[in-house]
């Protein structure tokens, strides 16, 4: 099994800035993918940024150029810095990899528990 902890939640006012930090652990072969996804009251749960083994990264096209997201492969971390920051943005913050747990294994989503990120003044 693959468990994630999840850090850097909080309160923020528009235009100012929050990393989240997001490690994996436990039995862990291969990560194929890390990233953040997000869910705001009454909408659906959205991908912010992945970042696929080999590497791809994809961003949600409203933070493109405003979130960074960055992996440190030798200790299973996945950070997000989310810069200039707006009310829109406020949602709770899900970690999710995507790993093997052994060779034969197939590739499985696991998520954290989420933390909330609020942008208000």
């Amino acid at each position: 099994q693959v468990q994630l902890a999840e850090s850097g939640g909080g309160l923020v006012q528009p235009g100012g800035s929050l990393r989240l930090s997001c490690a994996a652990s436990g039995t862990i072969f291969n990560i194929v993918q890390m990233g953040w996804y997000r869910q705001a009251p009454g909408n659906e749960r959205e991908m912010v940024a992945i970042s696929i083994t080999g590497p791809t990264i994809m961003y949600k096209d409203s933070v493109k150029g405003r979130f960074t997201i960055s992996r440190d492969d030798a200790k299973n971390t996945v950070l997000l810095q989310m810069d200039s920051l707006k009310p829109e943005d406020t949602a709770v913050y899900y970690c999710n990899v995507i790993a093997q747990v052994s060779p034969h294994t197939a590739p499985r989503n696991y998520w954290g528990k989420g933390t909330l990120v609020t942008v208000s003044s």
